[in-house]
């Protein structure tokens, strides 16, 4: 039951993330870690979101695999997986057209709330994410630092490519991502657990 519980809850997890990325990217913006370099790269090469996110996650397993136990990465690979294919999906299924200042409050939320339910399970979707894990967990720095960090080095690496009131409206979504996981951040005890349990076998 537990485990059905935690798959039902990455793929819920992983929908909330492929929503807000599409409200973003629909609406010209960015957002942070893999992502973000994402959006930027989709800019300069003729391949799709979902297949510059994928690639871009396969070093980050290596940490994973490593220092974070083979269910974490096995769990990551899933998500990474899914929301590449989900963004797939949603390119040619899903029409958004909304202001930019709501698309990057509410893409900011979804992929905020998004991968709070994958941390709580024990998964993440790879690059910072595995990073801001590990930290954590091996050094107790909150992933919201590191993902601050990480929303930083994105939206000056944009400069470049977005207008001012584009980059406005990233920053107000990198700063409600870096809230919500702040805020919500709380893994459970079995989750904790089963880390541990991993490392182990």
């Amino acid at each position: 039951m537990k485990t059905t519980h935690r798959w039902l809850s990455i793929v819920e997890g992983c929908l909330l993330v492929a929503l807000g990325l599409h409200i973003l990217n629909s609406a010209g913006l960015l957002i942070s870690g893999t992502a973000g370099v994402s959006m930027i790269l989709l800019r300069l090469t003729d391949l799709s979101f979902g297949t510059l996110f994928f690639l871009l996650n396969i070093p980050f397993y290596i940490l994973a695999w490593c220092a974070l136990g083979r269910d974490f990465t096995i769990r990551t690979f899933a998500s990474v997986s899914l929301l590449s294919a989900l963004s797939e999906l949603m390119k040619y299924y899903v029409i958004v057209s909304m202001h930019p200042g709501l698309s990057g409050a509410l893409g900011g939320l979804l992929v905020g709330f998004g991968l709070i339910i994958l941390f709580r399970h024990n998964a993440s979707l790879g690059g910072l994410n595995i990073l801001a894990v590990y930290l954590e967990r091996q050094f107790s720095i909150h992933a919201s630092k590191t993902t601050l960090l990480a929303d930083i080095l994105v939206l000056v690496a944009a400069i470049i490519f977005l207008d001012l009131s584009q980059l406005g409206y990233s920053l107000l979504a990198f700063l409600l991502l870096s809230s919500v996981v702040g805020r919500y951040h709380r893994p459970p005890k079995w989750a904790q657990n089963s880390l541990v349990d991993a490392k182990a076998n």
